[in-house]
């Protein structure tokens, strides 16, 4: 969930995700759509059941599925609505250049600040961790779930204007995290109920 503010911040250093230099290998997934509405694609050999309106944008390494509007279908991106999966790769440098491990928010870095994902000219700064806990991806797996406190920043005034929540599940074994940052009502249950192969 976010919030817009107009309270004073102070602008924090933060690292950028790189965008993929590369089109996604596959627009949308392959999978067909069910009669009930849904599709299910795959990741790491987690499979999820979505909405067969979402777009998933396959990067290789990295997946965005876009769950309403996206103009530019890249994590991080300035209004793309949507959730990340990263699997080891984008996860040796998740952690602001180092290794993630869940203990940091997920910041991958390239030296300059991450763009807040709600509007342009903002960058994001993550704070303190909100609630943290095990959670169930499907059977037999449990993600490190974190939820930290997000704030844009005005680069050059330092206004804040968004808050919000920054949500990860890490599953350290099956070496993927997931983000979101758009506080999607669906995400929990759907990861609840992933199949595993």
């Amino acid at each position: 969930m976010r919030k817009r503010s107009s309270v004073l911040a102070v602008s924090a250093a933060a690292a950028v995700l790189a965008a993929p230099t590369a089109a996604p290998a596959a627009a949308d997934s392959p999978a067909a759509a069910s009669a009930s509405g849904t599709k299910a694609f795959s990741f790491r050999g987690m499979s999820l059941k979505i909405p067969a309106t979402w777009k998933v944008y396959d990067y290789t390494d990295r997946v965005l599925v876009a769950t309403g509007s996206c103009k530019i279908p890249e994590p991080f991106a300035p209004n793309c609505r949507g959730f990340w999966l990263y699997g080891p790769k984008v996860i040796a440098y998740g952690a602001e250049g180092r290794r993630y491990t869940g203990e940091k928010p997920f910041v991958p870095a390239s030296g300059a600040p991450v763009g807040c994902p709600f509007e342009y000219g903002s960058i994001q700064v993550i704070g303190k961790a909100t609630s943290t806990g095990p959670r169930q991806v499907g059977r037999g797996h449990k993600a490190k779930y974190t939820a930290w406190a997000g704030r844009c920043v005005k680069q050059r005034s330092g206004r804040q204007t968004e808050s919000f929540i920054q949500r990860e599940w890490f599953l350290p074994e099956s070496k993927i995290v997931i983000v979101d940052v758009w506080g999607d009502r669906q995400l929990p249950g759907l990861l609840k109920n992933a199949v595993w192969s």
